[in-house]
């Protein structure tokens, strides 16, 4: 009686998968946490929304016009008629400086231009209403 040994196969290669998966996950979880720190400070305003809106990439100075109508320069707010000596002062008459009005949706629309031409009589040469990118 002839006895055949079964062949065994020798040792299989595996690729660790346990650290890539650790890995995925870590980037995973950088990437969740750095996007929550990337946040607009300032007063809290819903922006009108526009279908074709670009980013600024030069310093400006930001104005706010919140829901009730009140102005707010650099999160402080300015009364309507100091708000022209504070732009003066910030502008010092450089002619090419960006003031951006951000108002709020809710606010009506005469006190936004208002406050644009209360920043063109500061000498502001460049003004923009901000707008929200419409998804």
């Amino acid at each position: 009686m002839l006895v055949h040994r079964k062949k065994r196969s020798r040792y299989q290669i595996q690729t660790p998968l346990t650290s890539l998966i650790d890995i995925v996950f870590m980037l995973l979880i950088y990437f969740l946490l750095t996007t929550n720190f990337m946040v607009d400070e300032g007063i809290k305003i819903k922006l009108p929304q526009a279908k074709a809106a670009a980013p600024q990439t030069r310093q400006e100075i930001t104005v706010y016009v919140d829901r009730e109508g009140r102005t707010f320069l650099a999160d402080k707010q300015v009364p309507e008629g100091m708000l022209f000596r504070k732009l003066k002062e910030m502008l010092g008459g450089q002619k090419d400086r960006l003031v951006v009005v951000k108002a709020d949706r809710a606010v009506v629309l005469n006190k936004a231009v208002k406050v644009m031409d209360i920043a063109k009589a500061a000498g502001a040469g460049r003004l923009c209403l901000a707008t929200e990118k419409d998804f």
